[in-house]
């Protein structure tokens, strides 16, 4: 499981070294990942093995739905598999990069199954917001949910 908010530098070259603490866990069941583009404007880092069905299942979506086509050029589209580095690094493409904004810090946001990355100065934003929506009221189905 990944959890946790990891500040982090991309080099020169547009490369994220993964924190040890969580390269075994990203490369169970393979040498690979996956890192593509969300609708939030951030990236999302899975290893394979969890991908495999999501992309599976999106690419299943019709076509003809306008909404479904445009998750399949996002999610799919973006979609790059990825093979960690002798240091830990996987290289971000110039259109990921471009997509999520990344800039030289970013943040490495565990989400369970997966990571969300993000600029540093976007995540900061989406921190503001989601603090103050957290006040207001509970999402759907977390009404009766307890910290």
């Amino acid at each position: 499981m990944f959890q946790g908010a990891t500040e982090l530098s991309l080099d020169a070259k547009g490369r994220l070294a993964v924190p040890t603490r969580y390269r075994d866990a990203l490369l169970s069941g393979g040498r690979s990942v996956v890192l593509t583009a969300h609708p939030d404007s951030c990236l999302l880092l899975y290893p394979l093995v969890a991908w495999e069905p999501i992309g599976e299942r999106i690419q299943s979506l019709s076509s003809f739905n306008e909404q479904a086509r445009r998750w399949q050029r996002l999610l799919v589209g973006f979609a790059q598999e990825l093979e960690l580095d002798g240091s830990g690094r996987i290289l971000i493409s110039p259109a990921l990069r471009k997509f999520a904004s990344l800039k030289r810090e970013v943040m490495l946001v565990g989400q369970g199954s997966h990571f969300e990355l993000w600029d540093g100065a976007a995540w900061e934003e989406e921190l503001s917001k989601a603090k103050s929506q957290a006040a207001s009221a509970p999402p759907p189905g977390t009404e009766n949910f307890s910290l």
